[in-house]
């Protein structure tokens, strides 16, 4: 069966960046800036996207191009005789499976809180009643299941139209629509009255509120942004590397998309934080700043319904974008275990992985009183845990060790791959850095990570 392409660059950029696009831009990156001091976070943020994101994003890349195969099959295709890179390739498909057993619910959550929205249901209503109308979603199995199989079966039916007419056509044009609703609602933002205020915290690095908060606490938060934010560890960038020519370098691809990425997340906070200034809201409040205080700020501006509306179809977008990405990631490795055909997998992986979300669906409200990790926690905590502090820093590590280390694919042999085509090249002399420095950055987003799961404060 020959290789299905994409048909632009374009679209290459743009589903790469739709997989890194998420809910962790939009919604976490605002209020992380909140948290940590507004201008200064961002400057650290910037600086470890571009020594820790970027390199092994290119890394992700290039091994998928070179493979001509699925995050499943990669390994296998590049690696030594009788080595054991390969296994990783099944932790990668199944990371990929966990990920979206919570991740469809919460885009799932966006589709209602859109309908909400645009329907007038928070019209009028308080915080307080705002937060009432939250607890009851979560708290209502039926809709959330219904959400969830919305997003489960659009997404694998726009995956079965095939990658270029279904997956690439449709991401254009949802980005396009994205990058559109994210201006006119930066633009409105930053136009509020008392939003100044706001977009000075934002902007403009304060170093001594970094003092403040804690200069350790602020690089590792921005590192575990920087890290996570690009979707990177999972193969979920390998596959779109699997589908592109050879006319472009691979390190100016990725500088690309994590500009992209990273100016989602920026313009994102110009949504948020001027309008949280503006209305006297503290833009540091975690999940409830946009299920429960937001809707609130949208009631008290003028046209605040529409406002409403365009913000959660943004964040319906961006979560939907990412939704796809991994679909297409699963799909992709399904078929190169099974010979299955496109139709075919996407069926019964969209009846698999409505099934494997229940749990997650079900752990708000008929599961509440099972708690994984302790405390509150739910079963998405759980699956969060795993995908996060586990598979994706674990595979990090290991998409750089096979890219340097002899045993595996080779330096040599990497920037062979990375390098061929039009554009910026990875320089040589990084080859100490990439080999030895970064490793330990990556071991060290690991350990900060599965560290607090242990040691209870």
């Amino acid at each position: 069966m020959e290789r299905e392409r994409l048909g632009s660059r374009l679209g290459f950029i743009f589903l790469s960046a739709g997989c890194a696009i998420g809910i962790g831009n939009v919604w976490k990156f605002p209020y992380l800036t909140g948290q940590y001091g507004g201008g200064a976070f961002i400057l650290v943020y910037l600086i470890f996207l571009l020594i820790l994101g970027i390199p092994v994003m290119t890394m992700e890349f290039s091994v998928g191009r070179a493979a001509q195969k699925s995050p499943v099959k990669m390994f296998q295709q590049l690696e030594k005789p009788g080595s054991k890179w390969h296994l990783f390739g099944i932790v990668c498909l199944v990371g990929s499976v966990i990920l979206m057993m919570y991740y469809s619910v919460v885009a799932g959550w966006m589709l209602q809180f859109f309908v909400r929205t645009a329907t007038g249901q928070f019209a009028g209503k308080d915080t307080q009643a705002i937060g009432e109308v939250y607890r009851e979603m979560l708290a209502d199995p039926t809709m959330l299941i219904v959400a969830t199989a919305v997003i489960v079966v659009l997404g694998f039916f726009i995956c079965s139209i095939g990658l270029k007419n279904g997956l690439e056509r449709v991401t254009k044009v949802m980005m396009i629509l994205l990058l559109a609703i994210m201006a006119v609602l930066a633009l409105n933002s930053i136009f509020l009255k008392g939003a100044q205020e706001g977009i000075s915290f934002y902007l403009i690095p304060d170093f001594e509120r970094m003092k403040e908060v804690g200069i350790g606490k602020v690089i590792v938060a921005a590192m575990n942004q920087a890290f996570f934010t690009l979707s990177i560890g999972m193969g979920s960038m390998a596959i779109f590397g699997s589908y592109i020519d050879k006319k472009r370098s691979l390190f100016g691809e990725s500088v690309n998309v994590a500009l992209l990425d990273t100016a989602v997340a920026i313009v994102a906070g110009l949504i948020i934080i001027p309008a949280c200034f503006a209305y006297g809201v503290e833009p540091e409040q975690g999940s409830g700043l946009i299920f429960v205080i937001l809707p609130n700020v949208f009631n008290n501006m003028p046209f605040g319904q529409v406002w409403g509306s365009l913000f959660f179809i943004f964040m319906s977008f961006a979560a939907f974008s990412t939704v796809l990405a991994v679909f297409e990631n699963i799909i992709a490795s399904v078929m190169d275990l099974t010979d299955w055909s496109r139709k075919k997998t996407c069926l019964i992986c969209a009846i698999a992985i409505f099934l494997l979300s229940l749990p997650c669906a079900l752990g708000f409200n008929v599961l509440s009183g099972f708690h994984p990790l302790g405390g509150d926690s739910v079963v998405m905590d759980l699956e969060d845990m795993i995908v996060s502090n586990l598979v994706l820093p674990i595979g990090a590590l290991i998409f750089v060790l096979f890219c340097t280390l002899r045993a595996g694919w080779g330096w040599d042999r990497f920037l062979e791959e990375c390098d061929t085509g039009d554009g910026l090249k990875l320089p040589r002399w990084l080859r100490p850095y990439m080999s030895f420095v970064l490793p330990l950055i990556i071991l060290t987003v690991f350990v900060v990570g599965i560290l607090p799961f242990f040691v209870k404060s």
